[in-house]
């Protein structure tokens, strides 16, 4: 190998030689239609409560949903005074950054993840822990009188459904 002194003009020149140089040694990518498909990272996923949250107005929102969250997500709550004073604070804060809506509610904040009923709030503590662990809102269960084996989708639907 040749060893060469680059002035400051000539390095323009000389990474130009490289990249050009790379772009010949490299193969082409394949044809469109050869690639396959390349897989889609899923980011936020729809749900449904078990009981709704009612707002100021009087009306009952069951839809939602959640992203996935981010390491900034699950830091934040450690910084804030009212998850210090009670850490059982923490997934109201926590849920409150990571459901982005809420039947026409936008704006999901932790007054309104405070006012919703026990139920609603251990199923969307669950279903967070299942999509950010698991990465999907599938269960497997077993009937207790048939004892037979099924999946189910935990993200909606009416008890009973499937």
């Amino acid at each position: 190998m040749r060893r060469r002194t680059v002035t400051a003009g000539g390095l323009d020149e000389v990474l130009d030689t490289l990249a050009s140089t790379e772009r010949e040694a490299a193969p082409a990518p394949p044809p469109a239609q050869n690639r396959p498909a390349a897989q889609e990272l899923r980011t936020e996923f729809e749900f449904e409560l078990p009981r709704g949250y009612v707002d100021d107005d009087g009306t009952l929102h069951r839809r939602g949903s959640m992203r996935l969250a981010t390491a900034r997500d699950e830091l934040r709550p450690q910084i804030d005074l009212r998850v210090k004073e009670n850490p059982a604070y923490l997934s109201v804060v926590l849920l409150s950054q990571v459901i982005t809506q809420l039947g026409t509610i936008t704006d999901v904040h932790a007054g309104v993840v405070e006012r919703m009923y026990a139920t609603d709030v251990a199923f969307l503590q669950d279903f967070y822990r299942r999509i950010n662990s698991e990465g999907h809102t599938h269960a497997a269960v077993t009937c207790p009188l048939c004892h037979g084996s099924f999946e189910v989708d935990l993200s909606g639907g009416r008890l009973g459904e499937s």
